[in-house]
């Protein structure tokens, strides 16, 4: 029977030991290693979790495939360019960022920046 209790999202990569630096040395995430699987639990604070696998010829999600709700959009930003995440990734035709890459402009508070695969994901504001 099916159940939607324990639902969880799942996304790609090409290099499953770069997703796991970046997602937990870089983000600072919580990251269970399925040894011998090619899978790798990324643990939220929310308590969700997200499946990372690995995949041949992987091409990037063009889709924000997480997003962290955070307090402050510009602090957050900040802390994430000192430890080395580009968060301008679109151009303003694709989006209307600024020179850091937030989005100022219809909805909330918004930056995009790519995993090491180049899976889009967003700090954006709670």
């Amino acid at each position: 029977m099916f159940r939607a209790d324990g639902a969880f999202s799942g996304f790609a990569v090409d290099d499953l030991e770069a997703a796991h630096r970046f997602y937990a040395d870089t983000l600072g995430l919580r990251v269970e290693v399925l040894e011998g699987s090619g899978f790798l639990t990324l643990h939220l604070g929310s308590g969700g979790r997200v499946l990372v696998y690995g995949k041949p010829r992987h091409e990037p999600a063009s889709f924000t495939v997480l997003n962290f709700p955070v307090a402050d959009v510009e602090a957050a930003v900040d802390d994430l360019r000192s430890r080395g995440v580009d968060t301008k990734i679109y151009d303003d035709a694709d989006f209307p960022t600024d020179s850091r890459g937030i989005m100022r402009e219809g909805g909330p508070l918004i930056a995009w920046f790519r995993d090491p695969a180049g899976n889009v994901l967003a700090v954006l504001d709670e």
